[in-house]
């Protein structure tokens, strides 16, 4: 048993999923799945980040994050896919999405941002959850396509109301406070 976070790859291509791990191994304890019956087996509590592909046989990616999320994780979960990100992840509920193809820089990025969002309340969370919505959307979508979009106007809203709260929690912080969680953020060893 080791202290390593745990990284399940879920990727119904077998090489990309064995690359994906042989480039993760060194810092990460890896699982691989590459169906998603396969994906729920391997998944437990003591996974900490799912990179989850959009496209498996028999049932969909976004199909696995649900029943994740039912199951009442609040692991990290980025997907991974080929899939070109549209107004429906609006409604899903990962936590970063990266298009492929992907380097091996890109993947280990991810899951160090994914593996640190971990100390945040469940709020910030969101907004980086949120954030992550607008970035991918921002970057397939033209500007007029996404100033039309109903659900894309609730996601901005959303962010604003969160941003104005988080702001409002970290202004009621004392100077003794913010320090103290400075520190715990930078660990004992920086």
């Amino acid at each position: 048993m080791t202290d390593r976070p745990t990284v399940l790859v879920v990727e119904d291509d077998r090489d990309l999923a064995d690359l994906y791990a042989a480039w993760l191994s060194d810092d990460y304890d890896v699982r691989t799945a590459n169906t998603a019956a396969e994906a729920l087996e391997q998944f437990d509590e003591s996974v900490d980040v799912v990179l989850l592909d959009r496209r498996l046989p028999e049932t969909s990616g976004d199909e696995v994050l649900t029943r994740i999320r039912e199951d009442g994780s609040d692991v990290q979960v980025a997907m991974v896919s080929a899939v070109d990100p549209d107004f429906d992840i609006l409604e899903m509920g990962f936590d970063d999405y990266l298009v492929k193809p992907v380097t091996r820089e890109d993947l280990a990025d991810l899951v160090e941002r994914l593996l640190a969002r971990r100390i945040y309340t469940v709020e910030v969370r969101e907004y980086f959850s949120l954030a992550s919505k607008r970035a991918t959307l921002e970057a397939r979508k033209d500007p007029e396509t996404l100033a039309d979009n109903e659900e894309y106007q609730e996601l901005l809203d959303d962010l604003e109301s969160l941003e104005d709260a988080l702001y409002e929690e970290v202004a009621s912080l004392d100077d003794e406070d913010v320090v103290a969680v400075f520190e715990s953020l930078s660990g004992p060893d920086e």
